[in-house]
């Protein structure tokens, strides 16, 4: 296995392992695996709603905003993809679950960016679709 192979599949690995967990959304887990100066990044935020979030307070106060909406009960679909870039990953997933305020089931499909600076997630560019959340 090269070096930017195994660099790349730490990243997948971590992603797995602290991001994609059905149930819950642990925010001081994943603050705890950021940098100080980590950046999530929302290309397709509609208005009022964040298109970047930069730091790991900022990040985690967003985490903590948004865990209580949706109750993930089924990863339905995870594909991990190698980049060139050995600090790059990125992530398709489905997830179906249960709206917290309505009682409605949902399912939402994401495509996720992820870079890894020195082994801590340092930029998440989350190219989700907010027509889903207006539904």
């Amino acid at each position: 296995m090269s070096r930017e192979s195994s660099k790349t599949e730490s990243t997948s690995s971590r992603t797995h392992s602290h991001g994609c967990q059905p149930a819950q959304l642990d925010a001081s887990a994943i603050v705890a695996l950021c940098p100080d100066d980590v950046v999530f990044e929302f290309p397709f935020a509609p208005p009022g709603r964040p298109a970047r979030v930069e730091g790991k307070e900022a990040i985690g106060d967003y985490l903590e905003s948004i865990s209580g909406h949706l109750r993930i009960d089924d990863v339905r679909e995870l594909e991990i993809r190698e980049t060139v870039k050995p600090d790059v990953a990125i992530i398709e997933i489905t997830v179906a679950g249960t709206m917290t305020t309505t009682g409605e089931p949902c399912e939402r499909s994401y495509v996720i960016v992820l870079t890894v600076r020195d082994g801590l997630l340092a930029r998440y560019r989350d190219y989700w679709n907010p027509l889903q959340s207006a539904e």
